[in-house]
Formats: C-alpha cells, structure tokens, sequence
C-alpha cells in the first residue's frame, strides 16, 4: 500500500510540475503588459529597420497580435505603415498561421486546468487511502524536481548546440502543414520575429519555469522542516495515548 501512496504522490506532482511549465509559456509571453521584452527584442535585431517601420507602429501590431493569440481579438488584421505604405501587416499565410498557433496555444492552456485537476484528484485519492501525505508530497515533489531539472538541462543543451534544428523540430511535430515556412522578402510576420527572437524568448521561459521550480522547491522545503518541527510533539502525544 505505500508503494501506492508514493506512486499517486509522484504523479501528481509530475502533473503539478507540468502545468508549471505551461504557465511559465504564459508568464513569459504575456507577463508583462506593456511588452517591454518584445520591445528591446525589436531593438536588438534592428527590427523597425527592417520593417520601415515607427517603434509605435511595431509595437501596435505586436498587442493586437497578442491579443489576438489569447482569444481577444476575433480577427488578425492590423491596417498600419510599413516600407511607405499603408496596408494589412498580416497576409493570408500569416493569419492561417497564427490561427494554427492560437489553437496550440488555447489548447495548452486548457490542458493546465485538466494536469491541475488530475494532480488534486491523485491528491485526494491519496488521503482517501490514508497514505501519509503530508510527509510523502515534499519527498515526491523532489523526485519530479530532479527528472525535470535534468530534462530541462539536456534541452538547454541541445537548444544552444543548435537552435535552428530544434526549431525546427518543434514545428514539425506540433504542426501538421508547412505554413510556418516564411520568407522574409515577403512576409513582415518573419521580419518582426526573427528566429534570434524565438531563442530569446525559450532562454525566458527556461528560466520562468526554473524559476518556478525553485519557488516550489522553498515551499516544500519550509514545509518539511515545519513537520519536522511538529514531529517530536506529535509522537509525544501518541506516546502519551499509549500509556
């Protein structure tokens, strides 16, 4: 039966960890309203340069895109000036896209809700057995952390080792047509997201989701020594029971 309880105790916090990584895409992505990332993102690959276009009107089409990716915003169209002209920034390849990216995105946070619900119910389950769960949730959180940290360092290193191969990769599994395939000399889309911005913004999450981890590891941590703190009182009183 304990074997049980630590089998239950791991697979939620496998689960836990999960959604973490889910909401460090959203932290990184989202977490700042102003998009202040994106702006010295734009700055370091001389993006207005490339675009002809005003930091402004960058900046306009990047939180309507956004916007657009989290559900609010029905439609990707931004009217706006680039090269001297006035017209659309999003082509018909752009919007099929980000339709597809949207989905993906959408989905993943929808996933987080069911990987939370799983690890509560697992939680549940455990204390509806009995298991000691307040002494084996800390110790099969350390288990997850160890998996994933490893995991996540073996990505790092093969993200460095070759971004654009990896890149690459991830499209293809993740997508199921080619629409992801730009070309700069036609599409502004690719211009104002180069593929230096991509590796940027993964390093972000990287370390958002690390990050996170470690917040939890403290947690768990203080957690333990607190039942640590508890223990001598409670088997005192068990022993008290017995005489």
């Amino acid at each position: 039966m304990k074997k049980l309880h630590h089998i239950l105790a791991v697979a939620a916090m496998f689960l836990l960890v999960l959604a973490l990584l889910i909401t460090s895409f959203q932290i990184a992505i989202y977490g700042d309203p102003d998009y202040a990332f994106y702006e010295r993102e734009y700055e370091k690959y001389n993006v207005t340069e490339s675009l002809g276009m005003e930091m402004e009107d960058v900046m306009d089409v990047t939180e309507k895109m956004m916007d657009y990716l989290i559900g609010e915003r029905p439609e990707l169209s931004v009217i706006t000036e680039a090269e001297g002209q006035t017209q659309d920034f999003f082509n018909q390849q752009d919007r099929l896209h980000m339709a597809d990216v949207k989905n993906l995105f959408l989905g993943g946070l929808s996933l987080r809700w069911w990987l939370l619900g799983g690890a509560a119910v697992l939680i549940i389950l455990l204390v509806i057995l009995k298991g000691d769960w307040k002494r084996i949730l800390p110790k099969a959180y350390f288990i997850a952390l160890g998996i994933f940290l490893a995991l996540t360092v073996v990505l790092g290193l093969l993200i460095a080792s070759d971004f654009t191969k990896y890149f690459t990769i991830f499209h293809e599994i993740f997508f199921t047509n080619d629409l992801w395939l730009f070309d700069p000399a036609t599409d502004y889309m690719i211009r104002m997201l180069p593929e230096g911005f991509f590796y940027d913004m993964v390093m972000r999450i990287g370390g958002v989701f690390i990050g996170s981890l470690l917040i939890l590891l403290i947690v768990f941590l203080v957690w333990q020594r607190f039942l640590g703190k508890a223990s001598p009182v409670r088997d005192a009183k068990e022993n008290k029971k017995n005489l």
